[in-house]
């Protein structure tokens, strides 16, 4: 029997929810067919089976979340287990082993199951035919399982018995059960409420998706643990702009698609990057004596897809034409917004590249995407009044600041490479030679 767990898709995965199961247990599996899809923090991939058999459990349902190594499914591969199977009595039932002992957290127990953990089944010889799945839910919500019925084959306690137990565990509880466990917590409720002269919110609870959850974390990691610092530049663009124009004139000419200011961007910053390589750098930790510079420059893209924040990755960017940098950019937003991304297409980033220009933002700051050292946020291509020699005329301006992190990047080396960057916009055709 073969335990087939939560793989990691990406080199940022931490968890993954079942989206779709491909087979249903009973069915033949053969190496290479597709098991399920799996909705990780960055786009829905299909998970293929390494090992033939036959699949005869799922362990985890369609839409539930587990952590990378969890148990999701069972493959009979018609060999002996290795593993001694669990001691069972006459009627065929395996014993639930114990669980480890109640977080103090665990203010969602009600008080009658802090009094009857689910270790007591062990303690008293209790006999329970449980699944792998419910084993791990009581021993994660601290469930007494002796008194559930199960409904599954030969009386198994299936998930769908536990449902109301985990509801009841999970539930908000009331001022007398807090004070039955002295510290608990009271849980505020956020449940829906009409709009009315005494309600000032309306509030509705609405669920965040994996993605969401994932991203929350990792940036709330990035700005809580990185010391970050911002440095501002602007540049005129006017030649950027009019050498857009007469590129694109001419790639229209040939059938060619068009390229835009982010692509022009994405090579100068590649360019600049060349020439700074302490900002294509990484922290490794407070324990290492040593941070990563890479010689390769792969330039992520951020991408505000119809189902989060994605960042793409393009594979040294600085070795690519601006043709070639729109047309790999257009595709992989394409696949983000399809949730058709690769592990491959979102790992081995080492600098990001923000642009809200075309949201009208003149200029903001970013997030570190860790473990990457520094970002470019990048405003709109405005036109503005400046002073020309001794007039005043409306010309194209752009600014962009860069996000950096202080551990290994100081305020001057981010100084040069915005003022390398600068010069690049301002003087374009050095960003096509």
């Amino acid at each position: 029997m073969i335990e087939i767990t939560m793989p990691r898709l990406s080199d940022t995965m931490e968890e993954g929810a079942i989206a779709t199961w491909h087979k249903q247990p009973g069915d033949r599996v053969e190496v290479g067919d597709v098991l399920v899809e799996i909705e990780t923090d960055k786009a829905t991939m299909e998970y293929e089976a390494y090992e033939a058999g036959t699949l005869t459990e799922h362990l985890v349902p369609e839409g539930q979340l587990v952590s990378i190594g969890a148990p999701i499914a069972l493959l009979d591969d018609g060999k002996p287990s290795d593993a001694p199977e669990p001691a069972a009595d006459s009627s065929g039932t395996e014993t639930v082993p114990p669980g480890p002992a109640a977080p103090a957290e665990m203010a969602a127990a009600p008080a009658e199951m802090a009094a009857a953990p689910a270790e007591a089944a062990v303690e008293e010889d209790e006999r329970l035919f449980a699944s792998p799945l419910v084993r791990k839910l009581a021993r994660d919500h601290h469930l007494d399982l002796s008194k559930v019925r199960g409904t599954g084959p030969g009386g198994r306690i299936i998930r769908a018995d536990i449902d109301d137990l985990i509801a009841h565990a999970t539930a908000p509880r009331s001022d007398t059960d807090s004070a039955a466990v002295g510290a608990a917590p009271r849980v505020q409720d956020y449940s829906p409420v009409p709009a009315n002269g005494d309600d000032k919110r309306a509030s509705e609870p609405v669920p965040l998706s994996n993605m969401r959850r994932v991203i929350a974390r990792r940036l709330g990691e990035s700005a809580r643990s990185i010391p970050h610092f911002f440095v501002t530049a602007a540049a005129d663009a006017e030649n950027l702009v009019q050498l857009r124009a007469d590129v694109n004139a001419q790639l229209v000419q040939a059938g060619r698609p068009k390229v835009s200011i982010n692509d022009l961007l994405i090579r100068a910053s590649a360019l600049a990057l060349r020439e700074h390589p302490q900002v294509n750098a990484s922290y490794i930790d407070d324990a290492s004596g040593e941070m990563l510079v890479h010689h390769r420059i792969n330039i992520g893209v951020a991408v505000a897809s119809d189902t989060g924040l994605v960042v793409p990755v393009i594979e040294d960017a600085d070795q690519k034409t601006v043709s070639q940098l729109g047309a790999e950019a257009k595709q992989l937003v394409s696949l983000a917004n399809a949730r058709k991304l690769t592990p491959g297409q979102m790992s081995g980033g080492t600098f990001t590249i923000s642009n809200l220009g075309m949201f009208g933002v003149e200029q903001f700051t970013a997030i570190i995407n860790p473990p990457e050292g520094a970002i470019l946020a990048v405003g709109g291509t405005t036109r503005e009044a400046i002073v020309v020699g001794d007039e005043i005329v409306a010309r194209h301006r752009v600014r962009y600041t860069l996000s950096a992190d202080h551990r290994i990047i100081d305020g001057a080396v981010a100084a040069r490479f915005l003022q390398t960057l600068t010069g690049l916009i301002e003087n374009p055709w050095t960003i096509m030679a």
